[in-house]
């Protein structure tokens, strides 16, 4: 199975999204992981989007990237500007993407807005991961 690591500066938001839709996902096809640059903790309204979507995250944790350095990634996917700039080197043959998308911790507005912006970076999340697979060409086991 391929190990994916997602990677964005929190580890509040979007890398907790990503690494809970690719196990619900694509569980029997690859592995997935999720760090920060200077994790805070996972945001509350993660959670409760996910959870609405039918994906449990909360065994997942908030995490440094350092507690994952010693993992053997196939591919790192980088999901904001921020970790893209302080991406780390890693060593061997990891592919390393990048794909932005929206903090939706940094929403601005009324309490409909802020979970608005949660919901659409997860359904993008959630699309986006649907097509790892494919994009990664990895086979069914």
């Amino acid at each position: 199975m391929k190990k994916i690591l997602f990677l964005c500066t929190g580890n509040s938001c979007r890398s907790q999204m990503a690494e809970g839709w690719a196990r619900h996902l694509h569980g029997d096809k690859l592995e997935a992981y999720s760090a920060g640059i200077n994790p805070h903790g996972i945001h509350p309204l993660t959670l409760q989007v996910m959870k609405e979507a039918g994906v449990d995250i909360s065994a997942q944790s908030s995490k440094h990237i350092r507690v994952v350095k010693d993992i053997d990634f196939d591919y790192v996917i980088t999901l904001c500007d921020s970790a893209r700039e302080s991406c780390p080197l890693f060593p061997g043959k990891i592919r390393i993407l990048h794909y932005d998308f929206e903090d939706p911790a940094a929403a601005h507005g009324s309490d409909s807005e802020v979970i608005s912006a949660f919901r659409r970076v997860r359904d993008q999340i959630r699309d986006f991961t649907g097509t790892l697979p494919a994009l990664l060409n990895i086979k069914k086991p």
